[in-house]
């Protein structure tokens, strides 16, 4: 297991108003809009989570880092657990002509708006019970979505993602190193049921016998 961070770029590109989140709209009204993971979600007001999520080349330069990490080649298994509207699995796919890649989701609304060109490869499923066999993906791949399990479904995730995967397996997750970012993570959030310390989520890891690489966000 390594600590690899492909993802700081690109979080850091977004400029956020934490205070703003929480004053423009009742939070837990906002939440409870956003958990339900539909077309307000990722497509409506901000305050509900995206504020419209399109593709905009955004995650080529996180795919290529992967490729170039994980030696990806043509026919290789890539499933990325919690592909939202799956623009990184249709990066690799660009990156990797003829890679072999999965997606699920909770969100129909994210499989349903994903690009044409990737949506034959996706479907809804629970990450706490993939519907793959064992050992039958060369890379998973799962960013910024298992923060957002409840304890029992985290757990269980984690195994799954050892279950199907072979060797290569990564994952960000959203976390904080003190209080302030705590407090941040707290007020940007709309969706998170686990929400740790890099040293608790080292616990899950080890609890879970989740063997693969990992990221953290932090919110600064």
């Amino acid at each position: 297991m390594a600590y690899i961070d492909f993802i700081s770029p690109l979080h850091k590109k977004t400029k956020r108003d934490y205070l703003g989140r929480v004053n423009e709209f009742p939070k837990a009204e906002a939440a409870k809009v956003a958990c339900q993971f539909g077309k307000e979600y990722w497509d409506g007001d901000r305050k509900f989570g995206y504020g419209g999520y399109n593709y905009d080349g955004r995650w080529r330069a996180v795919a290529d880092l992967l490729v170039s990490h994980y030696n990806l080649k043509p026919g290789d298994k890539v499933l990325d657990v919690g592909c939202g509207k799956a623009f990184l699995l249709y990066d690799l796919m660009q990156a990797v002509p003829g890679l072999a890649v999965s997606g699920i989701d909770i969100s129909q609304h994210g499989i349903d708006t994903a690009k044409e060109e990737v949506q034959p490869f996706l479907q809804v499923a629970d990450a706490a019970k993939l519907p793959f066999p064992d050992q039958h993906f060369d890379l998973i791949i799962s960013i910024n979505a298992l923060h957002n399990l409840s304890c029992e479904k985290l757990e269980a995730a984690l195994k799954e993602i050892e279950r199907v995967g072979k060797k290569n397996k990564y994952l960000v997750v959203e976390s904080f190193r003190n209080e302030e970012e705590k407090v941040n993570l707290l007020y940007w959030q709309l969706t998170c049921r686990s929400f740790y310390s890099p040293e608790d989520w080292q616990w899950w890891f080890q609890r879970t016998g989740y063997k693969g690489d990992h990221s953290f966000i932090f919110f600064e």
